[in-house]
């Protein structure tokens, strides 16, 4: 019977694999078999997670959390890309709101910059992202028991804004660390000076130069004057209790020293402008 079937149907038993004409009563069934049965077990990499015990997701999702800001430091690198900043995140979470209106470096007055970079990092244009002699001084400050100085560069505080938490802590220290000297790496000075103005809190819900000039000055950050620059400059340490509009007479003071210090401080600002 099969003889007379494969006489009358002559292709029922042969099919085509890779060009040549097999008969299918030679194959290895078995082996088709076993590729089959494996399916099912090539699951999603969501399958596989949710698949590991608690205690090996939780420790999978930290470290993805730790790496992430490094992704984002590369992301940042695209000049049409305005970031936000984690402060930020939180008022529109909880529906508190802020205004923020990014502006690209040449839009900002330079003595606006010449007067954060004397208040907050007279080095920014000469360190790779920690003034590692500040650090130190700091460190032997701080076993000594009277540090009173945070010791942070202007790549440290726009890390900070960006990825990490206000709270002074040594973790968060550690953290820090790591992501201003990659986050220098990766931008050019001039990047990261006009992250770090487009993201700095000055005042509740103030964020940025752009938006504090015209809070706190009723004018554009392309026409600040050094008066106001100095006064907008001393306030960054404290925007919520230094009020840059509102100046009290030690701030005031303050302001004046900074506004003295960066009529001659072409020469730090050189990375910038050049």
């Amino acid at each position: 019977m099969t003889s007379a079937a494969s006489e009358r149907f002559p292709d029922t038993w042969r099919v085509y694999r890779d060009g040549a004409t097999v008969d299918v009563r030679q194959l290895d069934i078995s082996t088709d078999n076993e590729e089959e049965a494996e399916v099912p077990r090539r699951s999603s990499l969501l399958a596989r997670f949710r698949a590991r015990p608690l205690w090996q997701r939780i420790v999978l999702v930290v470290i993805g959390l730790f790496f992430l800001p490094y992704l984002f430091i590369l992301f940042y690198v695209l000049p049409f890309i305005h970031p936000v900043s984690t402060l930020m995140i939180g008022d529109a979470v909880t529906f508190q709101g802020y205004d923020r209106r990014w502006v690209p470096l040449e839009n900002i007055a330079p003595v606006l910059v010449k007067s954060v970079m004397v208040s907050e990092d007279g080095q920014f244009c000469f360190h790779g992202g920690v003034d590692w002699g500040e650090m130190r001084l700091l460190i032997q400050e701080t076993m000594r028991g009277k540090s009173t100085r945070g010791g942070s560069t202007i790549p440290m505080q726009t890390v900070k804004n960006l990825f990490l938490w206000n709270s002074r802590s040594f973790v968060r220290k550690t953290m820090e660390l790591p992501l201003a000297v990659s986050a220098s790496t990766v931008w050019s000075k001039r990047r990261m000076m006009e992250i770090y103005l487009n993201i700095a809190e000055w005042g509740p819900g103030i964020y940025g130069i752009e938006a504090a000039a015209r809070y706190h000055f009723k004018v554009p950050a392309s026409k600040l004057t050094g008066r106001q620059a100095a006064l907008l400059a001393v306030s960054l340490p404290n925007p919520i209790d230094r009020v840059a509009s509102r100046p009290g007479r030690g701030l005031s003071q303050l302001a004046s020293l900074i506004q003295r210090r960066a009529r001659n401080a072409d020469a730090y600002i050189k990375c910038l402008y050049d």
